[in-house]
């Protein structure tokens, strides 16, 4: 972690539900790491990475559970170390997340996850028996957190997610696009996450010795890596979306504008798993999923607006990222 990487105070939130009805006990955990209480009262805050991932460590030491008091039976001290230590053994990213999801079903009783393969697209779906919609909604993020960063680190790149769906709505965040992909529903009724199959055939390439230093910082060290907000890849993704497809800047012109050499921007977005091509397809797919949300252009003025040079490219494309056509997501949006 960089010492200007940082969290969304919505997730110290969800950190510290199980201690919600003792404030002053939560109060002073939140002091022993460094966080001022007062901040929690500001929606918009972020809270550095270092005080964060010190928060998670003195949580789960103090409830016994690397799940935080999400689940009526959580995940004793270990439990994650002991999942990962099998999934590096897996060839692939399919097998190791099949493994994955039944480990987690090994400890937690009311979240369960699925893999499901639907021709080209993986879904990732969450099952819940919780009453109560905002610990619902806090479980089922922080498992889809866990295991799809988990994902990630296993092989060795930033997976793109193309769907999320949350069943229980919650706040906005600055950050949504990038930690769930361009195209989220909030209170959608169901939880699942979908992303292209062939990240699936990736190989594992962790082994112990990643492994043990993983565990060091691990999972909170990984989730704030993921989801960092302060990194060049989610300063790419702003200054792209901010400006219009037909201005978008070359990756030397860009590279300039953020001070670094071209070999420099292209090492620093490999750290952090991603490319500037990957970027920028994931911000057309972005532009592509909020025009048919929220505007009444033709297929054919978006396909335009997103770069396409003609409609049936713009279709062939999106049912690749969702398995349908633009007309039956919009049409689809309009029945919710």
């Amino acid at each position: 972690m960089r010492e200007n990487d940082s969290v969304a105070v919505y997730f110290v939130h969800i950190m510290l539900y199980a201690l919600r009805e003792q404030p002053a006990r939560a109060a002073a955990l939140l002091r022993q790491a460094g966080i001022e209480p007062a901040l929690l009262e500001d929606s918009s805050a972020r809270v550095p990475a270092t005080a964060f991932a010190r928060l998670w460590l003195i949580l789960i030491e103090t409830l016994d559970d690397e799940f935080f008091g999400l689940d009526s039976h959580g995940m004793p001290l270990g439990s994650f170390a002991l999942i990962c230590r099998g999934l590096i053994q897996e060839p692939n990213l399919e097998k190791a997340l099949r493994q994955c999801l039944g480990n987690f079903a090994l400890f937690l009783r009311d979240t369960r996850g699925t893999l499901s393969l639907r021709g080209q697209r993986a879904v990732i779906s969450l099952h819940s028996c919780i009453d109560d919609p905002q610990r619902r909604v806090y479980a089922e993020e922080t498992f889809l957190v866990l295991v799809i960063s988990l994902l990630c680190w296993l092989g060795g790149r930033r997976i793109a997610i193309d769907r999320t769906e949350l069943a229980d709505a919650r706040m906005r965040l600055e950050g949504d696009a990038l930690l769930w992909g361009p195209n989220l529903h909030l209170g959608a009724g169901r939880t699942e996450v979908e992303f292209a199959a062939d990240y699936l055939k990736l190989p594992v390439v962790q082994d112990l010795g990643a492994l043990k230093t993983f565990l060091r910082t691990a999972p909170q060290g990984l989730v704030v890596r993921w989801r960092n907000q302060g990194g060049v890849a989610a300063q790419v993704y702003r200054h792209l979306r901010g400006t219009a497809y037909d201005q978008w800047p070359t990756l030397l012109a860009l590279a300039g504008e953020l001070g670094l050499s071209p070999s420099s921007f292209r090492r620093q977005l490999e750290r952090e798993g991603c490319s500037f091509q990957q970027i920028k397809d994931q911000v057309r797919r972005a532009m592509a999923f909020e025009c048919l949300r929220d505007s009444d252009l033709s297929v054919a003025e978006i396909a335009a607006q997103t770069g396409f040079q003609e409609p049936s490219a713009f279709h062939r494309a999106f049912k690749k990222w969702t398995g349908e056509s633009p007309g039956s997501y919009r049409q689809r949006l309009s029945s919710l």
